[in-house]
């Protein structure tokens, strides 16, 4: 049974900075690519960052880029994404997953978390 189960949204304000998490079980976490995706309030959920099972590339979307930092910890079925500098357009539920090799795509696609709320204010 997959579980993801994520943490550390939060309310603050443009140009603040939080620190999500992710709990992961029932794959095998250290050989899976690992994303967050996010989901805006009226629209569609959105890939954000990806990272490779070693953690030795990343990859994010250009709204993020610079601002936001994907990294893992397989020791602990973990992943984190630091969010800086943030914008009132990055309020949204975030959720992590894994992903189908080759494409930013969730490789469990009815297996989704309950996500975590980020809220950013002007």
């Amino acid at each position: 049974q997959v579980q993801l189960v994520e943490s550390g949204g939060d309310s603050v304000q443009a140009g603040g900075s939080l620190r999500l998490s992710c709990a992961a079980s029932g794959f095998t976490y250290s050989s899976n690519y690992m994303g967050w995706f996010r989901q805006p309030p009226g629209k569609e959920r959105e890939g954000v960052a990806g990272i490779y099972p070693n953690g030795r590339l990343t990859y994010y979307a250009d709204s993020v880029k610079g601002r936001f930092t994907i990294s893992r910890d397989n020791a602990k079925n973990a992943l984190y994404l630091q969010m800086n500098n943030l914008k009132p357009e990055d309020t949204a539920i975030y959720y992590c997953s894994p992903l189908r090799n080759g494409a930013f795509a969730p490789l469990f696609p009815n297996d989704w978390g309950q996500g975590t709320q980020v809220t950013v204010s002007s």
